[in-house]
């Protein structure tokens, strides 16, 4: 059981945290390690050795080997949220951090070693969800006049490119590893459903189809396999993706086609907010959560 210092008092939820990870081939879970308090969204760096995630606003980068966590400094960007995302060197990261002086969302980029964040969108709120892989574009969802849209913009900063623009929410917004498409989810058929378009935001296409509401789309490093997270029908608004709900993880193939249920478990919010894929595709690492009694 790790006990870290609570760096502030973003919620906690009650609960006891597991990071696992789950081989895409087989099923087989690996339990890596319980946390007494809430831990989310965990990111897999591309030398395979290291997991970094959230937990009260702050990062913690956690070596597999060691079952270590260390504390990530990330100067003043101690309100952050589960949408951290690594760059594709992974000499950087950014992250959705509610600023001091409105609380809102905006993202900010720092060093993964450690370093002062750099402010990226200063419109709010914007939830990062993704960075492309020549390391130009970062794609995030924002709310702007009242609706709910994805956008992407230079991740030095400059001005933003909205890409969709229909009532309800589209979120989740990630590339592909060639860099041609981004993956997200969005209400707009009634169901949280996955989707797919071309990074210019052309050629939107609906990818599930089935009864359920599916959340965060996350490409394998090979392209063949998109993992996502489920919930229940009946059990959550279509817009809405709460903790604490029995949930499965879901794998499609990239070109589409009928899904498989990977995982299930009990989680939600925090689990799979990230893409979790190991750098050689064959597994995942996600969160699942237990109630303290």
């Amino acid at each position: 059981m790790h006990t870290l210092p609570v760096p502030n008092e973003m919620e906690d939820r009650n609960v006891i945290s597991m990071l696992e990870t789950v081989d895409c081939l087989t099923g087989e879970r690996k339990l890596l390690a319980t946390f007494d308090h809430l831990i989310e969204a965990p990111n897999w760096t591309l030398d395979g050795q290291r997991l970094i995630y959230n937990s009260q606003g702050s990062l913690f980068s956690f070596d597999i080997a060691s079952c270590e966590s260390t504390l990530i400094d990330a100067g003043f960007a101690a309100h952050c949220n589960n949408d951290h995302v690594l760059s594709p060197d992974n000499s950087h990261i950014a992250v959705s951090h509610h600023t001091q002086e409105d609380g809102q969302s905006r993202i900010y980029v720092f060093p993964l070693s450690g370093g002062n964040p750099v402010l990226i969108t200063p419109l709010a709120p914007s939830y990062l969800h993704g960075w492309s892989p020549d390391g130009k574009q970062l794609a995030y969802c924002a709310e702007r006049n009242g609706q709910y849209d994805i956008y992407t913009l230079p991740a030095i900063g400059g001005v933003e490119t909205q890409l969709t623009n229909l009532p309800g929410l589209d979120d989740g917004p990630e590339y592909t590893p060639d860099g041609r498409h981004i993956w997200f989810n969005s209400v707009r058929t009634g169901l949280m459903q996955v989707w797919r378009m071309n990074v210019d935001g052309s050629a939107q296409t609906q990818m599930t189809f089935d009864e359920s509401n599916n959340w965060f789309p996350h490409i394998s490093p090979d392209s063949q396999t998109v993992a996502y997270l489920s919930y229940r029908e009946g059990d959550v608004a279509p817009g809405d993706h709460p903790p604490n709900k029995q949930v499965e993880i879901r794998l499609m193939p990239s070109e589409g086609g009928p899904s498989k249920r990977l995982v299930e478990l009990f989680g939600g919010q925090g689990t799979l907010n990230v893409n979790s894929w190991s750098p050689d595709s064959r597994q995942l690492a996600f969160v699942s959560y237990r109630l303290k009694e």
